[in-house]
């Protein structure tokens, strides 16, 4: 009786570590993820506030409404992760100033 007790302690402090190191590893790849995500959309948001920019002018109403969605997503990923990307330096920036960056 004893024997079966202990097993089944060490079974489960067993399958306590295994979960355990299993969400140290999963949070990392996760926050990993949405960051890649973060600068997904802001390459996105890039992309189409340049073509608004070369079809209807730097000062268009389509500039500027494409220029508030950048800053949106940049405003989204400076909230999840205190940083935001820049695509035209291919950079991460870690202080909340996109309204200085010179390509917009």
């Amino acid at each position: 009786m004893k024997l079966r007790r202990i097993k089944g302690i060490a079974i489960t402090a067993v399958m306590s570590t295994a979960l355990g190191a299993a969400t140290l590893i999963s949070v990392p790849q996760v926050y990993a993820d949405e960051h890649a995500r973060c600068q997904h959309q802001i390459e996105r948001a890039e992309s189409k506030l340049d073509q608004a920019i070369r079809k209807h002018g730097e000062r268009s109403r389509q500039a500027e409404e494409r220029r508030r969605d950048l800053n949106a997503e940049r405003e989204r990923c400076w909230n999840a992760y205190h940083g935001w990307w820049n695509g035209h330096d291919r950079q991460w920036h870690s202080d909340r100033d996109w309204d200085r960056d010179d390509h917009r």
